[in-house]
């Protein structure tokens, strides 16, 4: 009677637990959205950002991001079913000479020059 009660209770839980109906299932529509977003670092020279449209139907945007060699790379999308993205250079590069500090070689200390 006990082993009857129980193996019951535990059908009514599990039951209980895991219905079978969740709720209503909406139809899923394409829904319009738009956001950007950028990232300027001047201390590790990150500098990045994209923009995104929607209208539920096909999506259209564009990222930048900023190459070693100084210039800014954009590139225009658009996922509509087929079609591609096209690169285009946005800023045109500049050519510069890096700059070293040179020391002469008296400035330079040693470990022992250190540690006196």
């Amino acid at each position: 009677m006990i082993y009857q009660a129980t193996v019951i209770l535990v059908v009514l839980v599990v039951a209980h637990a895991f219905p079978g109906n969740y709720g209503p299932v909406y139809a899923s529509v394409p829904l319009p959205y738009g956001f950007n977003y950028a990232v300027n670092d001047a201390y590790k020279g990150t500098n990045f950002g994209q923009s995104e449209k929607s209208d539920g139907n096909s999506v259209w945007g564009s990222y930048t991001v900023a190459l070693p060699d100084g210039r800014k790379q954009t590139v225009d999308y658009t996922a509509d079913h087929g079609r591609d993205s096209w690169p285009r250079s946005a800023s045109p590069a500049r050519l510069s000479t890096p700059k070293f500090l040179v020391l002469p070689s008296s400035s330079l200390k040693t470990e022992a020059d250190i540690i006196k």
